[in-house]
């Protein structure tokens, strides 16, 4: 039996910049970190030749093709892993269209889990290039490649994605004061609405394409994530609420969608109990609604927003491991 484990993420600044309609054009960047919300797949030699994959429901097979579960599938069809072989996943926390990069996860962790298997190393780097293989390119899936990179290396980062395809994830180097500081300072609420990035990514593909002035927008988004870098690598933590917020209001401007008068209502009454900033996780029109302020304001704005439950999230430093390996 064979355990892997793959951190969600939470990203701040200059989402949607890792679009292929974008980055190829003008090179995309984000500011993101792994949380400590993970999935867990177990992979187990079966006793005959069989497959078995059981998620929210139970798939029991006798051949590859046969899975209906996408994502599993054409792992097993890129490993070259024909069958004998039982999959299991868990997950810490609502794991889709919750904004957390909880599908890319998924494949992350899976991929890292079936290489195990085959008693094959693989790098943070290959599961990251792997994973979007074969969730855009096979699987045809209309997302960017932020999330792949987040769950496979773990930390905190600005990732940079060149129009050549290359993908570059560089840790923020600050003070370890910084970071708890952001840490302490975030507050994450789950609004109950779950929604479907890939429309909403597949809609801000076309409108970026059709779109100059989205497209600038796009691209002042891609200046606040390599901004927001800069001032925690001088250790301005205070920068971080206002960059949030500025990005919150650039991301509403993309696409139609990503935030509704339910949303906006909710946001504007935690800015009025002291939130400097905040935004959707993912790609908008649901999940989880964060908020960066000083910890003093906290409680004011637990208050303002009685129908939301917070859920504590901090940061997670490693990618997708193996936890047991036997």
């Amino acid at each position: 039996m064979i355990i892997s484990r793959t951190p969600l993420r939470m990203s701040f600044v200059g989402g949607g910049s890792d679009l292929p309609s974008f980055y190829r054009e003008y090179g995309g960047a984000v500011v993101s970190t792994a949380i400590d919300k993970y999935i867990y797949v177990t992979v187990n030699r079966k006793f005959d030749n069989g497959i078995r994959v059981s998620y929210s429901v139970t798939e029991e097979v006798e051949q590859v093709a046969d899975i209906r579960h996408e994502l599993v599938r054409e792992s097993l069809k890129f490993l070259e892993l024909d069958g004998g072989i039982e999959i299991t996943t868990i997950a810490d926390i609502p794991s889709r269209g919750t904004g957390l990069g909880s599908s890319s996860s998924f494949t992350v962790g899976l991929l890292h889990v079936l290489n195990a298997f085959q008693h094959r190393y693989v790098s943070s780097a290959q599961l990251g290039e792997d994973s979007c293989r074969i969730e855009i390119d096979i699987c045809g899936e209309p997302i960017g490649k932020q999330d792949q990179y987040a769950a496979a290396f773990g930390g905190f980062n600005l990732i940079e994605f060149k129009p050549d395809e290359s993908v570059l994830v560089s840790p923020l180097i600050c003070r370890p004061e910084t970071i708890a500081a952001i840490e302490q300072g975030i507050m994450v609420f789950y609004t109950g609405i779950t929604r479907s990035a890939s429309k909403l990514l597949r809609r801000q593909s076309e409108d970026m394409a059709a779109s100059v002035d989205k497209r600038t927008g796009m691209r002042r988004m891609v200046e606040l994530a390599y901004l927001l870098g800069e001032e925690l690598q001088r250790n301005n933590v205070s920068a971080f609420g206002e960059i949030l917020h500025e990005n919150w209001e650039l991301k509403k401007s993309m696409t139609a969608g990503v935030s509704n008068p339910e949303i906006d209502q909710w946001y504007d009454a935690a800015r009025s109990a002291g939130a400097q900033g905040g935004k959707l996780l993912g790609a908008g029109a649901g999940g989880f609604l964060m908020f960066y302020a000083p910890p003093y304001q906290h409680q004011a704005i637990r208050e303002a927003l009685p129908g939301l439950r917070q859920v504590p999230m901090g940061f997670e430093p490693l990618g997708s491991r193996i936890i047991f390996y036997h």
